[in-house]
């Protein structure tokens, strides 16, 4: 692929061009995401190359898509909201990702913070994240192939810790992981009765907000 070709995939045409990207935008404005700089990533991140080619057309759309292996690219609100909790008046450096899927949560975290540690059970599906979020010129990312509710404890504490997956119950492995005044916003739940949570850690205990109903692939426990 030649640097013309590769400029033109990521800026997009048709269905995948600034202006379906600038309706995704208002769109999110509208159901209350307000973080500037959120909302510009979620602009200028190339949605359409995180999905398969059959399926660019729909990139843009505020709906969840597969992945393949039974995996989902989350819904655009649902990764501003996430992201938009997790940065809300930020002062850390470091946070630590489960569930690395396609890698766009990743890109859209990336500029944003110094450096993020991410953990993926699938192997191919690390592999293939890998290498698109090189093509994207995003190095500031760790990657290991792992189990989830283990975190990764060698990195730790975290500033942040972004779970794109639900737990049953909130994972103490996060928790002893996240660094004081740290943030920890992950869907728990089973299906069908999923709540966004948002934990902070202060001094010796944790506190716990709800952000609302979501619905997400499980975190399963152990690597493929």
């Amino acid at each position: 692929m030649n640097v013309t070709q590769s400029n033109r995939d990521i800026q997009g045409i048709g269905m995948t061009s600034a202006r379906t990207r600038d309706r995704l935008v208002r769109r999110l404005m509208e159901q209350g995401i307000r973080s500037k700089e959120v909302l510009e990533q979620i602009r200028n991140v190339p949605r359409h190359l995180f999905v398969d080619e059959a399926l660019a057309s729909r990139a843009y759309e505020d709906t969840a898509l597969p992945i393949g292996l039974g995996q989902t690219i989350s819904q655009p609100y649902i990764v501003a909201r996430m992201t938009e909790a997790l940065l809300d008046n930020f002062t850390g450096e470091t946070v630590l990702e489960i569930g690395t899927g396609c890698g766009y949560q990743t890109a859209i975290l990336s500029p944003l913070v110094k450096k993020i540690y991410t953990v993926e059970r699938i192997p191919e599906l690390l592999r293939k994240t890998k290498k698109r979020l090189r093509q994207l010129d995003i190095y500031n990312v760790q990657y290991r192939l792992g189990d989830g509710w283990e975190g990764w404890r060698k990195y730790g504490p975290y500033d942040g810790i972004i779970v794109a997956a639900a737990a049953e119950d909130l994972p103490q492995k996060l928790l002893e992981q996240l660094a004081p005044a740290g943030r920890l916003v992950i869907p728990v739940g089973p299906a069908g009765r999923q709540e966004l949570i948002m934990v902070t850690r202060q001094n010796d205990h944790f506190e716990r907000v709800s952000l609302g109903l979501v619905s997400f692939v499980p975190l399963v426990k152990g690597k493929v």
